[in-house]
């Protein structure tokens, strides 16, 4: 019996989601962090669909209140030399494929906060002012060094996750490598009260000559965070001589909102950094969020693809432990988080050169060239679609997973369950409600077979069926095909015959028990 079974490092939205659903699976976990507390002044604002949809997996209650104390962004408002070029609209594009078509902004101090009371409901107390000093693997465990305000002891834990940021120490002893850069440039986040025809509640990005602001309101009137990049005459890219402040902040960009800054809360100056690490798992030990990977905040992805890699992960370590999958199951986490974790970082690293470089020709473009580009393509219903499922994450796929198996209609094993809850509004057509279960599941949209019924029953394989209507057709799916969903809510396999040999083989090729036998 080790002192627990998943030892956690950091405290901040990765951990604390990967201890909440630990916890939910009845694994027993500690979580440890070297700060003081609860972050405060944190830069990840925007929450993503994607994230509130596992939110909602992993406690609709939770997901809730994360919605009612967050503010609902409907769009991104695209500004040019102060002109209003393009107004995106999420709600329009997003309506038909989630509950949550919106961009939720929440500071992430608060969100932090609201994750860390969750966890100590549920039994899991954080322990601040506690840091991991080193570790070593055992045959099947792992020893860890901690220090915390009564001094250094041990722990022992059958794994440990790396949750420690960019500059993680797991990573560090791994030896895994953070291949990437860092952008020259300096960048600052405001915390603001502010007045004008941009400090509407929704999401602002204002593009300058040799400047940009983006503006993400949290409330209605008037707080809001910049984030914009500073230039500093010499600097390059060493540190200044001295402190910056609000003051050094060039203004084109913001008064071409039209905005009046008239407080200053809280101000900070960072580099960004644009890495990934060359691996995400050594033995017992795995890597995750910032300690992973790190890019630009365009798009507000980091913390969301932070909070997927806890899900990823943490029903495989709950299907390890519990004993009903073998060890092989871990191996498809690295694969299927870092081949989309260095796809953003690519995009990422464009869309921020892009919005950041300098001369005639970049001004050019930017502000005179990109915005008419947007406002065009996203006049179109397809595109506007296809930027929305990449913004809010819900296009993130694992076609290529050792998990993945099958296509039905449009829609491939390594997907996302599609949403099919959009039609009338009746909780009974709503695909999503049973994956709260967080456990495996069938699924079938028209007629369930007898075979199938009978061997999920033998099995005790949960089987959901819903009634085929125009929904289900609009979302890629085949009429009475089955589709299996792992705990995460990603589709296993997809088999149009329905037929219960091809669910067997799948269980039966991966050593995965439905029932512990």
């Amino acid at each position: 019996m080790h002192d627990t079974e998943v030892l956690i490092a950091g405290a901040g939205p990765t951990g604390l989601v990967l201890a909440l659903w630990l916890a939910r699976q009845g694994i027993r976990v500690r979580v440890v962090d070297k700060g003081e507390g609860p972050g405060s002044g944190s830069r990840a604002m925007a929450v993503q669909a994607r994230t509130l949809e596992l939110y909602r997996q992993l406690d609709p209650a939770l997901a809730r209140e994360l919605v009612d104390a967050g503010l609902r962004n409907p769009a991104v408002n695209v500004w040019a030399k102060g002109r209003h070029r393009a107004r995106l609209d999420f709600g329009d594009a997003g309506k038909s494929l989630t509950p949550f078509p919106f961009v939720l902004i929440f500071p992430q101090d608060r969100h932090e906060a609201l994750l860390t009371r969750h966890l100590a409901a549920a039994g899991v107390v954080v322990e601040h002012r506690t840091e991991l000093l080193g570790f070593e693997e055992a045959e099947d465990h792992i020893v860890a060094r901690l220090r915390g305000p009564d001094g250094e002891a041990s722990c022992s834990a059958a794994w440990l996750a790396g949750c420690d940021g960019a500059h993680s120490l797991v990573r560090h002893q791994l030896g895994t490598g953070f291949e990437g850069g860092t952008y020259e440039q300096i960048f600052y986040v405001a915390d603001v009260e502010s007045e004008g025809e941009a400090a509407d509640g929704e999401i602002h990005l204002s593009l300058e000559n040799a400047d940009f602001v983006i503006l993400l309101a949290y409330t209605r009137t008037g707080l809001g965070r910049l984030i914009g990049a500073l230039r500093v005459d010499g600097a390059g890219a060493r540190e200044p001589r001295q402190p910056l402040s609000f003051e050094d902040v060039r203004q084109h960009a913001i008064a071409s909102l039209g905005l009046q800054v008239r407080k200053v809360n809280w101000f900070s100056t960072y580099r960004v950094h644009h890495r990934v690490s060359g691996r995400y798992r050594h033995g017992r030990a795995f890597l995750l969020g910032d300690a992973a990977h790190v890019h630009s905040p365009a798009g507000g992805q980091g913390m969301n693809t932070g909070i997927g890699d806890a899900v990823n992960l943490a029903w495989k370590l709950a299907e390890v432990q519990r004993g009903r999958a073998p060890q092989d199951l871990l191996d498809s986490y690295e694969p299927e988080r870092i081949a989309f974790a260095r796809k953003l970082v690519d995009t990422t690293d464009r869309v921020f050169s892009f919005v950041t470089a300098q001369g005639n020709l970049a001004d050019f473009l930017r502000t005179r060239i990109a915005p008419l580009f947007a406002s065009a393509a996203y006049a179109l219903g397809p595109a506007r679609e296809f930027m929305f499922r990449v913004l809010s994450q819900t296009a993130i796929h694992y076609h290529d997973s050792t998990l993945s198996e099958g296509m039905a209609g449009q829609v491939r094993g390594g997907e996302r369950l599609p949403w099919t809850g959009g039609g009338n509004g009746d909780d009974a057509d709503d695909n999503h409600a049973p994956l709260t279960a967080a456990a495996w599941q069938v699924h079938v949209y028209g007629d369930v077979a007898p075979d199938l019924r009978a061997w999920c029953g033998e099995h005790g394989l949960a089987l959901h069926a819903f009634p085929w209507r125009q929904a289900c057709y609009d979302a890629g799916l085949a009429r009475d095909a089955t589709y299996l969903v792992r705990p995460d809510g990603y589709i296993a396999l997809c088999d149009p015959a329905g037929a219960p040999s091809r669910l067997a083989g799948y269980f039966d090729e991966r050593a995965i028990l439905l029932q512990v036998r």
